[in-house]
């Protein structure tokens, strides 16, 4: 079989996704390893054979893919990020990684380390492999002996690296009952989290309403909802942004549980009436957003009321809905619910595109162009202080790119974001390429050396660096930065560059938020550690 395996390197690749991705499923002490299993059954594979090995091209593809969807998904909330929060995310990581260092130039005088093996251990700790390249890159005239070392420190550092920053995360949730559902909830000026939507209707009784239109009013109590359909003298019709309600009026409210009650109270009195049913003038119907003209513009922009004479109610994004607002930019395949008259639906779902078959086409050139722009990026050499070169890699150049692309979202007719279920489905697949590249590459280094009863010093060392950066890291930013733990799961994931720990995270929280705090902190944590590793290469050699 290990033959079999070693000539067809493809047949290997999916053998380890699959197996992994199911040994990701069981559930050990309460917690499932998820897609992070497909590092670990890549390096039992690896173990078994030298010649167990995937094509570092594999690797270099996977990553690539990964970060890029990443970047292009959380673009415009990362920019919505920079704040006084995301400085404070950044320089928590800034902190981590320069105690990270100092505790490593601590370990390589207690355990008298080579400085190849101290650099090794760093990046291997915290996960880095465009930090590796680095290191390598500085030890090119020591000799291919001392680069083997630093890349053979980095595969035993490695699997704890991932493995004590997931360690971290469940040990936190655990400890402290962290309900991520409730959390992300409350934090809609993320822009990276849905609400749970309701509807009720409501009896005008408050009389000065009908001194303004109702879109002065909505701004004036700073009502959270939307008000699709009303009913006056049993005649229906939509409200919009200049009707002016009158005593007696019934209209329907969508919005959070809270913000409704909160609105009706100021209205009139809730009543047991629901106006969806009555189809008689008005009809509501679910679109798909595949039209290119569409995606990528606000709703202010698109003026659906003046239009199409129409009221947008709800914005489906994957599992999450969203309230409508001004400022909220519609995506390929959204899926929106919009009230309009019966003899205006045709033209609605005209508009906004309604073809599913559309979103399963993925524009090939400008996806390709992105990664280009991206990979292009990731080779320019950037020079630093001291004679070192800094350069982002296959993982610092596309993030970078994707970022500023997705939050740009289109450059005149050219749309760079993609559907979400492509972006999850071509995520969810570099990742798989990345974790089953590293492990199986890692495999038969990592095993061979504690099989000869070496480095298992450096295996605890790493395992234990990682571990204390991540949890400090957690309760700092959680409890004294009061940071959102849903956050701060992509933030100490983005700290230690780490996509198998974040693939973990997304699945513990159920939602996106913690993409927000990877992407936020990763082009920092990424530049530094490349900087921190050759410095501890040159320090420990003083």
């Amino acid at each position: 079989m290990v033959e079999i395996l070693i000539a067809n390197p493809l047949l290997l690749l999916f053998v380890v996704a699959a197996l992994g991705m199911v040994l990701g499923r069981i559930r050990i002490l309460g917690v499932q390893v998820g897609v992070a299993a497909v590092l670990f059954t890549g390096l039992a594979f690896g173990a078994l054979d030298p010649q167990l090995r995937l094509p570092e091209f594999v690797v270099q593809l996977g990553l690539a893919i990964f970060v890029y969807m990443v970047g292009l998904a959380s673009g415009r909330a990362f920019m919505r990020s920079f704040n006084r929060r995301g400085l404070r995310a950044n320089a928590l990581v800034l902190t981590a990684l320069l105690c990270g260092a100092g505790l490593t130039l601590l370990l390589a005088q207690l355990l008298a380390l080579d400085p190849a093996v101290a650099a090794g251990l760093f990046v291997g700790a915290t996960t880095n492999t465009p930090a590796l390249a680095g290191v390598l890159e500085t030890l090119r005239n020591s000799g291919e002996a001392a680069q083997a070392t630093a890349v053979v420190a980095y595969s035993l550092a490695y699997p704890g690296g991932v493995l004590g920053v997931i360690i971290a995360i469940a040990l936190i949730q655990r400890l402290w009952r962290i309900d991520y559902s409730r959390e992300a909830a409350g934090l809609r000026d993320y822009g990276a989290t849905g609400e749970h939507l309701a509807n009720l209707t409501v009896r005008i009784t408050r009389a000065e309403l009908s001194q303004a239109p109702i879109q002065f009013w909505r701004e004036q109590e700073h009502w959270h909802v939307i008000l699709g359909r009303y009913r006056r003298h049993d005649e229906l019709d939509l409200v919009q942004p200049d009707t002016v309600l009158q005593v007696g009026d019934e209209v329907t409210l969508v919005g959070t549980h809270e913000d409704l009650h909160a609105a009706a109270a100021r209205m009139g009195e809730v009543v047991d009436i629901n106006l969806t049913f009555d189809h008689s003038r008005l009809d509501f119907r679910r679109v798909f957003v595949s039209n290119p003209k569409v995606a990528g513009r606000t709703l202010a922009e698109l003026r659906i009321p003046q239009r199409l004479g129409a009221v947008i109610t709800r914005v489906r994004r994957g599992d999450m809905e969203f309230l409508p607002s001004d400022d909220l930019r519609l995506e390929l395949g959204d899926r929106v619910r919009v009230v309009c008259r019966r003899d205006h639906v045709e033209r609605v779902s005209q508009f906004f595109g309604d073809s599913y078959q559309a979103l399963s086409e993925v524009n090939i050139p400008i996806l390709a162009t992105g990664l280009c722009l991206g990979l292009m990026l990731g080779m320019v050499p950037i020079p630093l202080p001291g004679g070192l070169t800094l350069q982002l890699g296959f993982a610092g150049g596309p993030l970078l790119v994707a970022l500023a692309l997705g939050a740009i979202g289109h450059s005149g007719p050219v749309l760079w974001n993609l559907p979400f279920s492509a972006n999850l489905t071509l995520r969810q697949f570099g990742l798989l390429l990345f974790l089953a590249g590293v492990g199986t590459n890692s495999g038969y280094a990592f095993a061979s050396t504690l099989r000869a009863g070496e480095g298992l010093d450096l295996l605890l060392a790493g395992a234990l660096l990682t571990f204390t950066l991540a949890l400090s890291t957690l309760i700092i930013g959680y409890r004294l930065l009061k940071l959102p733990m849903n956050i701060m799961l992509g933030v100490v994931c983005g700290q230690h560059t780490q996509p198998a720990a974040l693939g973990y995270a997304v699945e513990q929280s159920r939602n996106d938020l913690p993409h927000l705090g990877y992407a936020t902190v990763f082009p920092l944590a990424t530049v530094v550690k490349i900087i921190l590793a050759q410095l501890i290469l040159l320090l420990s050699q003083v």
